[in-house]
C-alpha cells in the first residue's frame, strides 16, 4: 500500500472499546440507581440492540433522541424489567456523561498508531455526537495521532453516505485514490468507503465475518504488517 498517504479510522469499536467502557458506566449508574439489575447481564443484551438502533440511526430511520431512547427501553423490555420513561431518560443522560470517563483502548491500539503516525497523516470518521466523541478521543489520549477528525454532526450526513467521505477527505486535503478508512462495520465504513472510491479495511475483532471478502484484521497489531 505505498500509494496510501492518509488512514481513516473509525473510533467506537476500533480503536476505542465501545463494550468495554459501557460495561463501566453502565456498572456506575445500576449501582447508584438500578441496584437489583446485573450490569454484564444487561450489556449482553444491550449491545446488539444498541447496534441495530445505530444501523437506523445511520440511514435516518429513527432520531438521535430516539436513538438514546430505544436501545435501553428495548433491552429493559428483553430483561423484564419495569422502568419508567422518566428513569430511562435519567440513565440515557447519565450513561452519555458517564461513557467518556472511561478510556479502554482496543489492545495495541496506541503501538499501532505510534507506529503508523511517522509514516501516513491520521484522521478518524465516526458517526457518534460530536461532544461525546471529543471527549473519548482526549480522555483516552488519542487526541494527539490525529490531524483531523470528522464526524456525522460536521458533515451533516453519516456513514455510509459518500457525503462524509468527500467532507473527510476536504478537512484532511487527501485524495480517495490515496486514502484507506479502518472500522469495524462492513455497511458504514467498509462498503461506504468502498462504493465512495477509497480503499477499506474490516476490523473484524470477534472474528464474527469469517466469510467477508473484504480486507479483514482481527487484531490491530496485523496493521503492521500491511502497512
Amino acid at each position: 500500500m505505498k500509494h496510501i498517504t492518509d488512514i481513516f479510522f473509525d473510533l467506537d469499536h476500533t480503536l476505542w472499546d465501545f463494550d468495554a467502557n459501557s460495561v463501566l458506566a453502565f456498572d456506575k449508574i445500576f449501582k447508584e440507581q438500578h441496584p437489583n439489575i446485573n450490569t454484564h447481564q444487561f450489556v449482553e443484551i444491550y449491545a446488539p440492540i444498541n447496534q441495530a438502533c445505530w444501523k437506523l440511526y445511520q440511514v435516518d430511520k429513527i432520531t438521535h433522541e430516539e436513538l438514546r431512547y430505544q436501545r435501553l427501553k428495548q433491552s429493559f423490555d428483553a430483561l423484564s424489567y419495569t422502568i419508567s420513561d422518566e428513569a430511562i431518560d435519567k440513565i440515557a443522560h447519565d450513561y452519555i456523561a458517564f461513557l467518556p470517563e472511561n478510556n479502554q483502548l482496543f489492545e495495541g491500539a496506541i503501538e499501532v498508531l505510534e507506529y503508523l503516525l511517522p509514516k501516513y497523516h491520521l484522521h478518524i470518521i465516526t458517526n457518534g455526537f460530536a461532544d461525546v466523541q471529543h471527549k473519548k478521543i482526549v480522555n483516552s489520549g488519542l487526541q494527539g495521532y490525529f490531524k483531523t477528525v470528522t464526524n456525522s454532526e460536521m458533515a451533516g450526513v453519516k456513514k455510509p453516505h459518500r457525503n462524509i467521505f468527500e467532507f473527510a477527505l476536504s478537512l484532511a486535503n487527501a485524495e480517495k485514490q490515496n486514502a484507506l478508512m479502518i472500522g469495524d462495520c462492513i455497511d458504514a465504513d467498509v462498503r461506504g468507503a468502498i462504493e465512495f472510491g477509497m480503499e477499506a479495511i474490516l476490523f473484524d475483532e470477534k472474528n464474527t465475518h469469517s466469510a467477508a471478502t473484504f480486507k479483514r484484521i482481527n487484531h490491530l497489531k496485523e496493521l503492521k504488517e500491511i502497512l
